[in-house]
């Protein structure tokens, strides 16, 4: 059974699924597993569907069904921020090809979309983890099948595809052991639980969300955020490969099969007649002999990750002393942005010969088309795009494989890492050789960060962390934890090895004192003595120190 939904209702139940998941943001904010003030799922998703909202209400009086689609996954994948921004708007353009060509809404059409978007999705992650978003997708689609098989109507589908989502996100501490350890569910997937509720109680008219009905859902305990995207770590393998196909026979799932036999961190994403591909591999010449026997391949990326980098040349003054004595050409044949929050490390980004530096984060990640419209600013032949935020890389992979200029990018997590990458860029060299050159430098950084707990949770050995707390992390892992961040900055370097150490960059945040700051430098300086400390004021927020060892 179906019922007649017009285009504008639609989109009026887009809109408001789009307010409600605005007003709940900082619920699902606070839902991370790290007690760290800046969790940002929530604003993520929020700002994507936004995105897709100002997109439909620009379109012009009369438009199609095939506008309206094309307005929703264009205005998704130019907003999309962060992993789970990149995820959702994956899932919004599988939907939305799911349904090109139906008849009407009913069970049929909504099994068709809801299994296109577990497709499109499950494309775009390199290695999909159970109990997080997908798995909440992926249920949500069984449920979509089961719906049309019981002959349910379209409204009552809607309403069972919606009660299994929010089941599936309490069964995903089941799937996933750390979730279960902090006693939590998946912040993404409850993020997507709302965003459906939201979408179906205003198509059906009914009377309230189902998710008030159910309890489970709506407890105080907090939510986790599993990251799902950890590209260039961790590879056996020595070449990465990153291509364009164009081809009207390429079948993905043979595609992705045949990727998974010569290496890791295989990704075939795209529709016909436009693909983007990448395999770490040993085997390159195999990889691009498959996709030469089914279509055109361009834009080719062979990098090999086991170079040795260059040797740091100079200290950032040093540099940033030459970098800022030279008058900037209107045109460059390569181009750099970077990420970063706090205008002290903006301006040492700037130093070192970043040309465009988008304000951003933890606490704010900048969306696909923030990244384009800062690659086409630097009006370069060229540009390499450092996103300095595990969370950010998603889209900034999404913004080069849309950009119309030539874009790499350089996978670094923190804003120290795109200092070492940027000691190491050379102009002059390939776009190639210098993504090489500067994974290769960034990846050998590490990287410390100190900041306030925000709830009691345990550190990364299981001791007891309490709100408020100093902590320090290396690396992703709580590994220090204390009253003050002097005290915990000098566990932190001790831990990570500092002694062992050449170099430490350390970055004063916008809220740490500067009589704070040098003492601190001084008893570094006292406890560690032959490292060389090279301090500035970066003025990030939230965070009052982060540095980094080489």
């Amino acid at each position: 059974m179906s019922e007649t939904y017009t285009s504008n209702e639609i989109m009026n139940a887009i809109a408001i699924a789009a307010r409600t998941l605005s007003e709940r943001k900082e619920e699902v904010n606070r839902l991370n597993v790290f007690p760290v003030p800046d969790g940002d799922t929530g604003t993520n998703m929020s700002l994507t569907i936004q995105s897709v909202v100002d997109n439909l209400a620009a379109l012009p009086i009369g438009f199609s069904s095939e506008d309206m689609r094309r307005a929703i996954t264009n205005g998704a994948l130019m907003g999309a921020r962060g992993n789970s921004g990149v995820i959702t708007s994956q899932i919004l353009r599988g939907l939305c090809e799911g349904f090109e060509g139906a008849e009407s809404f009913d069970t049929a059409s909504l099994e068709k979309a809801f299994s296109n978007a577990q497709t499109t999705a499950f494309q775009a992650v390199r290695k999909p983890v159970e109990g997080t978003i997908l798995t909440v997708l992926k249920d949500a689609t069984t449920a979509s099948k089961q719906a049309r098989k019981k002959k349910m109507s379209t409204s009552e589908a809607l309403s069972y595809i919606v009660g299994e989502a929010y089941s599936s996100v309490q069964r995903t501490p089941d799937l996933l052991p750390v979730l279960k350890d902090n006693g939590v569910v998946d912040a993404g997937g409850f993020g997507l639980a709302i965003l459906l509720d939201a979408f179906a109680t205003a198509l059906i008219g009914r009377e309230k969300p189902l998710g008030d009905e159910l309890a489970a859902s709506r407890t105080a305990a907090p939510k986790v955020e599993i990251e799902q995207i950890n590209d260039w770590e961790g590879s056996q393998y020595r070449y990465c490969n990153e291509f364009l196909v164009d081809s009207d026979t390429l079948d993905v799932d043979e595609a992705l099969e045949f990727l998974a036999t010569m290496g890791d961190c295989e990704l075939c994403v795209g529709a016909i007649p436009k693909f983007k591909v990448h395999v770490h591999s040993n085997t390159p010449d195999k990889v691009l002999a498959y996709f030469l026997e089914r279509g055109q391949i361009s834009e080719v990326f062979i990098h090999n990750m086991q170079l040795q980098s260059e040797e740091r040349s100079a200290k950032i003054a040093a540099d940033a002393t030459a970098a800022a004595s030279e008058p900037e050409a209107p045109t460059k044949a390569l181009g750099f942005v970077a990420v970063a929050a706090g205008e002290g490390n903006a301006k040492i980004l700037e130093s070192l010969g970043v040309d465009v530096v988008v304000s951003g984060g933890q606490t704010m990640n900048p969306s696909t088309c923030d990244l384009l419209d800062a690659v086409d600013a630097t009006h370069a032949e060229k540009v390499i795009i450092l996103p300095n935020n595990s969370n950010i890389i998603m889209a900034a992979n999404s913004c080069a494989e849309v950009s119309n200029i030539p874009c790499a990018v350089v996978p670094t997590k923190s804003v120290p890492q795109a200092f070492a990458a940027m000691f190491v860029a050379d102009e002059e060299a390939s776009l190639d050789d210098n993504t090489v050159a500067m994974t290769e430098a960034a990846a050998a950084v590490l990287t410390g960060e100190v900041t306030q707990a925000i709830r009691d949770s345990h550190d990364a050995h299981g001791n007891p962390i309490a709100n408020g707390d100093t902590i320090g992390i290396a690396d992703g892992s709580i590994e220090a934890v204390g009253k003050s961040t002097e005290e915990v900055t000098l566990d932190l370097l001790e831990t990570m090895g500092a002694d062992d150490m050449d170099t430490l960059t350390l970055l004063a945040g916008e809220d740490y004192p500067q009589d704070s700051f040098d003492a601190l430098v001084a008893s570094i300086e006292e406890k560690f003595e032959d490292l060389e400390i090279d301090a500035h004021r970066g003025e990030q927020p939230l965070y009052p120190i982060l540095f980094s060892l080489e």
